[in-house]
């Protein structure tokens, strides 16, 4: 008997999955997709504190948030990139000393350092990243906070969760929740129609925006004040050389950030649009782009078309509903919902990416007494995730020029970005391309491929394309149907 399942393969299912495997506990996760394939890589790809959250009274969870911004960048320095942000004034919207005060006290709610200095104000006539805005611009600030791939570092979690011992069981559907009185049994079904019943002295409901169903499957009632809120983003040719980027108000007190993304884009988003449909069939409406482009377009000297966007994403947030009627104005706080009347079961409510850390910590910390374990909690202090122990990328990349010197640096600098110092052992001995087997396009070699399908549950081309990679946005209609050719292959003899 397992002493934990934990249902859904996000953020923060992967999360809660390393957190019990590290302290020892025997964890199955099922996912019924991929993993991150919804919500969890479908935001703006922040690591922050939220700046804007301020205006609304949610100190707790900005100093919570600021916290783990240093914590995670320790836990994943090539993932967890330090970002300038650049905040233009227009004194129409807020002024300058409301804008002052509140990097003030973000500064001093945060822990201000090297990887992230404290707000600065800025000449935006003298200031380079000035020359992006048009020209009735002059003044701003700059803080710092940090970008991140949010679907490796779901993919991360969950490997470090394997490593120490964690089932990980992509494509299973959890059909059915039966309840004992100190257990569960919970029927599995995977894509090819296979079943299995799992019993587990704990289960954990981290299906996002799909948790009130999978209570409903249990027996139970659904959450209460469970609100679903889409957020959509584009991208678009990279709009600028340096690796700042932009925090831009908006009329109707919303926020738009934009973003260096991928080395040769840039990501814009997001908005926030009440959601009632099925949460894997959301796409970015028409009116969400212009809205978008319509947005940056107050402050940008060059105006953004929807004809521009070479990309469109968009994903479902399960937010805690609050007395706020605007879905921008919704908590991104999070709420652990705990059945132990008989065996337990805990829900998972809100959250952000920032704080999935401190969630899954917590949601341990309250199954533990009640399944009669006492190890404590690990991963504030712990070691890093898989890749994350040789320092950002540009060091890891530097090594790895150093062991592989026939290799191209922006192969290397592509690996190092993604894997960290795992690299090294997808490159194995290759000394060259060639020894790398078949080029896909785009710097995408067959040994990544393999790798990827042994070591990282990929089993299609979008698992790879856009979610272990960002390949989709480079390679052609053909040079996919190549890659599922090659994908469709490998994975049916691996069967």
């Amino acid at each position: 008997m397992l002493d934990l399942l934990v249902i859904g393969g996000g953020i923060n299912g992967a999360g809660i999955a390393r957190d019990a495997a590290g302290r020892g506990w025997s964890v199955c996760l099922c996912e019924q997709d991929d993993l991150a394939a919804h919500t969890s890589s479908a935001s703006t790809k922040l690591i922050h504190g939220g700046l804007r959250y301020l205006q609304y009274g949610e100190f707790g969870l900005v100093r919570k948030a600021l916290r783990e911004r240093s914590v995670l960048h320790r836990l994943a320095p090539h993932l967890v990139i330090p970002t300038e942000f650049v905040l233009p004034q227009a004194p129409h919207l807020r002024p300058g000393w409301m804008l002052h005060a509140g990097l003030w006290l973000y500064d001093h709610l945060g822990h201000a350092g090297a990887a992230f200095p404290r707000s600065q104000r800025l000449d935006l006539r003298r200031d380079p990243r000035g020359a992006v805005l048009q020209t009735g611009f002059r003044r701003g600030f700059s803080y710092a906070d940090a970008r991140v791939d949010d679907a490796r570092l779901v993919v991360l979690n969950a490997l470090d969760a394997h490593e120490r011992g964690a089932q990980i069981r992509v494509r299973t559907r959890c059909e059915q929740l039966i309840r004992h009185r100190d257990h569960w049994w919970a029927v599995l079904r995977t894509t090819d129609g296979s079943v299995q019943r799992l019993r587990t002295r704990a289960v954990v409901n981290a299906t996002g925006p799909w948790a009130g169903n999978l209570l409903e499957r249990a027996g139970m009632d659904a959450p209460i004040g469970l609100r679903l809120v889409q957020g959509s983003h584009i991208v678009i040719p990279r709009l600028y050389a340096h690796d700042s980027a932009y925090l831009l108000q908006q009329p109707d007190q919303r926020i738009v950030f934009v973003l260096p993304f991928e080395q040769d884009f840039t990501l814009i988003g997001t908005t926030d649009v009440d959601y009632d449909g099925d949460p894997a069939q959301v796409q970015a409406a028409g009116s969400e782009v212009a809205y978008l482009c319509e947005a940056v377009n107050r402050w940008l000297r060059v105006p953004v078309q929807p004809t521009d966007v070479i990309w469109s994403y968009s994903g479902v947030r399960p937010l805690l509903a609050d007395h706020h009627h605007e879905a921008a104005k919704v908590t991104r706080d999070y709420r652990l919902q705990l059945d132990a009347s008989q065996a337990p079961l805990l829900s998972v409510l809100g959250g952000k990416l920032t704080t999935y850390r401190t969630l899954a910590e917590e949601a341990v910390d309250q199954l533990a007494p009640v399944l009669g374990r006492s190890e404590p909690a690990w991963t504030a202090t712990g070691p890093a995730l898989p890749g994350g122990d040789g320092g950002d990328a540009h060091t890891v990349q530097a090594r790895l020029q150093s062991r592989y010197p026939h290799q191209p640096p922006t192969l290397l600098a592509s690996l190092a970005r993604r894997y960290g110092t795992r690299a090294a052992a997808l490159l194995g001995a290759a000394a060259t391309p060639v020894q790398l087997g078949t080029h896909f396009g785009a710097g995408l070699y067959q040994r990544e491929v393999d790798y990827l399908i042994a070591h990282e549950w990929v089993r299609d081309p979008d698992d790879l394309l856009w979610r272990r990679t960002r390949l989709g946005l480079r390679l052609d209609a053909a040079q996919r149907a190549v890659l599922a050719q090659y994908l469709q292959q490998r994975v049916a003899a691996m069967a």
